[in-house]
Protein backbone atom coordinates (compact mmCIF):
# COMPACT_ATOMS: atom_id res chain seq x y z
CA UNK A 1 0.00 0.00 0.00
CA UNK A 2 1.30 3.46 -0.88
CA UNK A 3 2.09 6.05 1.77
CA UNK A 4 -0.70 8.29 0.43
CA UNK A 5 -3.23 5.46 0.79
CA UNK A 6 -1.98 4.63 4.30
CA UNK A 7 -2.53 8.27 5.28
CA UNK A 8 -5.92 8.53 3.60
CA UNK A 9 -7.14 5.35 5.29
CA UNK A 10 -5.86 6.50 8.68
CA UNK A 11 -7.48 9.92 8.38
CA UNK A 12 -10.70 8.24 7.32
CA UNK A 13 -10.72 6.25 10.56
CA UNK A 14 -10.04 9.42 12.52
CA UNK A 15 -13.00 11.21 10.94
CA UNK A 16 -15.35 8.34 11.79
CA UNK A 17 -15.09 8.98 15.53
CA UNK A 18 -18.08 11.23 16.36
CA UNK A 19 -17.08 14.65 17.59
CA UNK A 20 -13.36 13.86 17.71
CA UNK A 21 -12.03 15.96 14.85
CA UNK A 22 -14.18 18.89 13.69
CA UNK A 23 -12.03 19.31 10.58
CA UNK A 24 -11.65 17.72 7.16
CA UNK A 25 -8.21 16.21 7.59
CA UNK A 26 -8.06 14.35 4.29
CA UNK A 27 -7.75 17.58 2.29
CA UNK A 28 -4.22 17.74 3.71
CA UNK A 29 -3.21 14.22 2.66
CA UNK A 30 -0.55 15.53 0.24
CA UNK A 31 1.10 17.67 2.93
CA UNK A 32 1.08 14.80 5.42
CA UNK A 33 2.57 12.51 2.77
CA UNK A 34 5.33 15.02 2.04
CA UNK A 35 6.12 15.32 5.76
CA UNK A 36 6.32 11.56 6.37
CA UNK A 37 8.32 11.04 3.17
CA UNK A 38 10.85 13.61 4.40
CA UNK A 39 10.92 11.90 7.79
CA UNK A 40 11.67 8.53 6.19
CA UNK A 41 14.37 10.05 3.97
CA UNK A 42 16.15 11.81 6.84
CA UNK A 43 15.74 8.78 9.08
CA UNK A 44 18.01 6.79 6.79
CA UNK A 45 20.88 9.07 7.85
CA UNK A 46 19.81 10.52 11.19
CA UNK A 47 18.12 8.80 14.09
CA UNK A 48 15.07 11.06 14.25
CA UNK A 49 12.55 8.43 15.34
CA UNK A 50 12.62 4.74 16.21
CA UNK A 51 9.37 4.24 14.27
CA UNK A 52 10.44 3.71 10.67
CA UNK A 53 7.66 1.94 8.78
CA UNK A 54 4.96 4.04 7.16
CA UNK A 55 2.00 2.23 8.77
CA UNK A 56 3.17 2.91 12.31
CA UNK A 57 4.26 6.44 11.44
CA UNK A 58 0.72 7.19 10.25
CA UNK A 59 -0.92 5.90 13.42
CA UNK A 60 1.74 6.48 16.10
CA UNK A 61 2.94 9.85 14.82
CA UNK A 62 0.34 11.47 12.57
CA UNK A 63 -2.99 10.41 14.08
CA UNK A 64 -1.53 10.48 17.60
CA UNK A 65 -0.75 14.17 17.00
CA UNK A 66 -4.01 15.14 15.30
CA UNK A 67 -6.20 14.02 18.22
CA UNK A 68 -5.00 17.20 19.97
CA UNK A 69 -6.80 19.45 17.47
CA UNK A 70 -10.03 19.92 19.47
CA UNK A 71 -8.05 21.14 22.48
CA UNK A 72 -6.08 23.91 20.79
CA UNK A 73 -7.47 27.34 21.68
CA UNK A 74 -4.46 29.68 21.56
CA UNK A 75 -3.11 31.69 18.64
CA UNK A 76 0.51 31.03 19.69
CA UNK A 77 1.47 27.58 20.92
CA UNK A 78 4.79 26.04 21.94
CA UNK A 79 5.69 22.43 21.20
CA UNK A 80 8.57 21.66 23.55
CA UNK A 81 10.80 18.66 22.95
CA UNK A 82 9.35 18.54 19.45
CA UNK A 83 11.91 16.03 18.17
CA UNK A 84 11.00 15.33 14.54
CA UNK A 85 8.21 17.91 14.73
CA UNK A 86 5.65 15.97 16.74
CA UNK A 87 2.98 16.87 17.44
CA UNK A 88 3.68 20.39 16.16
CA UNK A 89 4.11 19.80 12.41
CA UNK A 90 0.88 17.79 11.83
CA UNK A 91 -1.03 20.36 13.90
CA UNK A 92 0.52 23.27 11.97
CA UNK A 93 -0.45 21.63 8.68
CA UNK A 94 -4.06 21.56 9.86
CA UNK A 95 -4.00 24.98 11.56
CA UNK A 96 -1.75 27.21 9.41
CA UNK A 97 -3.07 30.46 10.91
CA UNK A 98 -1.87 29.56 14.38
CA UNK A 99 1.77 30.22 15.28
CA UNK A 100 3.57 27.10 16.46
CA UNK A 101 6.98 27.50 18.11
CA UNK A 102 8.78 24.16 17.93
CA UNK A 103 11.58 23.80 20.48
CA UNK A 104 14.25 21.14 20.77
CA UNK A 105 17.82 21.03 22.07
CA UNK A 106 18.93 18.47 19.45
CA UNK A 107 20.43 20.30 16.45
CA UNK A 108 19.91 17.52 13.90
CA UNK A 109 16.22 17.37 14.78
CA UNK A 110 15.72 21.14 14.52
CA UNK A 111 17.55 21.09 11.16
CA UNK A 112 15.06 18.51 9.96
CA UNK A 113 12.08 20.48 11.26
CA UNK A 114 13.41 23.63 9.56
CA UNK A 115 13.61 21.71 6.29
CA UNK A 116 10.02 20.55 6.73
CA UNK A 117 8.94 24.13 7.44
CA UNK A 118 10.59 25.33 4.22
CA UNK A 119 9.45 22.47 1.99
CA UNK A 120 5.83 22.61 3.19
CA UNK A 121 5.64 26.41 3.29
CA UNK A 122 4.66 26.50 6.97
CA UNK A 123 5.35 30.21 7.36
CA UNK A 124 3.75 30.50 10.80
CA UNK A 125 6.04 27.82 12.27
CA UNK A 126 9.09 28.99 14.23
CA UNK A 127 11.85 26.50 15.02
CA UNK A 128 14.06 27.08 18.07
CA UNK A 129 17.23 25.11 18.74
CA UNK A 130 17.35 25.73 22.47
CA UNK A 131 16.65 24.28 25.88
CA UNK A 132 13.45 25.38 27.58
CA UNK A 133 15.49 26.60 30.55
CA UNK A 134 17.24 29.21 28.40
CA UNK A 135 14.51 29.91 25.84
CA UNK A 136 14.06 33.68 25.54
CA UNK A 137 10.53 34.27 24.31
CA UNK A 138 7.25 35.86 25.37
CA UNK A 139 5.11 33.40 27.35
CA UNK A 140 2.58 31.10 25.70
CA UNK A 141 -1.10 30.49 26.32
CA UNK A 142 -0.63 26.79 25.56
CA UNK A 143 2.40 24.52 25.69
CA UNK A 144 2.09 21.04 24.19
CA UNK A 145 4.50 18.20 24.81
CA UNK A 146 4.81 14.50 24.18
CA UNK A 147 7.34 12.37 26.09
CA UNK A 148 9.21 15.56 27.02
CA UNK A 149 9.96 15.16 30.74
CA UNK A 150 8.59 13.11 33.65
CA UNK A 151 5.16 14.43 34.59
CA UNK A 152 6.26 15.57 38.03
CA UNK A 153 8.87 17.87 36.44
CA UNK A 154 6.61 19.66 33.96
CA UNK A 155 5.52 22.55 36.19
CA UNK A 156 9.06 23.40 37.29
CA UNK A 157 10.38 23.07 33.72
CA UNK A 158 7.68 25.04 31.89
CA UNK A 159 5.93 27.44 34.29
CA UNK A 160 8.17 30.35 33.27
CA UNK A 161 6.96 29.97 29.66
CA UNK A 162 3.24 30.19 30.50
CA UNK A 163 0.94 33.19 30.59
CA UNK A 164 -1.19 33.50 33.76
CA UNK A 165 -4.16 31.98 31.89
CA UNK A 166 -2.00 29.43 30.12
CA UNK A 167 -2.01 25.64 30.23
CA UNK A 168 0.37 22.78 29.65
CA UNK A 169 -1.12 20.05 27.46
CA UNK A 170 0.93 16.91 28.06
CA UNK A 171 0.26 13.74 26.08
CA UNK A 172 0.74 10.68 28.30
CA UNK A 173 0.32 6.95 27.86
CA UNK A 174 -1.24 6.30 31.24
CA UNK A 175 -2.75 8.30 34.10
CA UNK A 176 -0.17 9.66 36.53
CA UNK A 177 0.22 7.77 39.78
CA UNK A 178 -1.65 9.07 42.80
CA UNK A 179 1.53 10.44 44.38
CA UNK A 180 2.39 12.38 41.21
CA UNK A 181 -1.15 13.76 40.92
CA UNK A 182 -0.99 14.85 44.57
CA UNK A 183 2.30 16.64 43.95
CA UNK A 184 0.97 18.35 40.83
CA UNK A 185 -2.20 19.40 42.61
CA UNK A 186 -0.18 21.49 45.06
CA UNK A 187 0.83 23.84 42.24
CA UNK A 188 -1.82 23.39 39.56
CA UNK A 189 -5.34 22.46 38.60
CA UNK A 190 -5.14 19.27 36.59
CA UNK A 191 -7.55 17.50 34.26
CA UNK A 192 -7.07 14.08 32.68
CA UNK A 193 -8.81 13.62 29.33
CA UNK A 194 -8.94 10.21 27.59
CA UNK A 195 -7.88 10.32 23.94
CA UNK A 196 -8.98 7.86 21.28
CA UNK A 197 -6.47 7.19 18.51
CA UNK A 198 -8.00 4.85 15.92
CA UNK A 199 -5.85 1.89 14.94
CA UNK A 200 -3.58 2.36 17.95
CA UNK A 201 -3.69 -0.48 20.45
CA UNK A 202 -2.48 1.63 23.36
CA UNK A 203 -4.00 4.03 25.84
CA UNK A 204 -3.58 7.78 25.39
CA UNK A 205 -4.49 10.65 27.68
CA UNK A 206 -4.19 14.42 27.64
CA UNK A 207 -3.08 15.91 30.94
CA UNK A 208 -4.07 19.58 31.17
CA UNK A 209 -2.13 21.55 33.79
CA UNK A 210 -3.14 25.09 34.80
CA UNK A 211 -1.04 26.89 37.39
CA UNK A 212 -2.60 28.06 40.65
CA UNK A 213 -2.57 31.77 41.45
CA UNK A 214 0.22 31.60 44.01
CA UNK A 215 2.50 29.78 41.56
CA UNK A 216 1.70 32.35 38.87
CA UNK A 217 2.68 35.16 41.25
CA UNK A 218 5.93 33.40 42.10
CA UNK A 219 6.74 32.96 38.40
CA UNK A 220 5.93 36.60 37.59
CA UNK A 221 8.13 37.78 40.47
CA UNK A 222 11.00 35.80 39.00
CA UNK A 223 10.68 37.23 35.49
Amino acid sequence: MSLAQEISDGLGLLEQIPGLIPFDCRRQTAAFEQYLALLQKWNRTFNLTAIRDSHNQVFRHLLDSLVLLPYLTADRIADVGTGAGLPGIPLAIMQPKRQFVLVDANSKKTRFVNQVKLDLGLDAVQVCHDRVETLNTPPFDQIICRAFKPIDQLVSALSHLLTPEGAILAMVGKPPEASVRAQLSKDAEISLIPLEVPGLDASRFLLEIKLKAEIIRRVEDGR
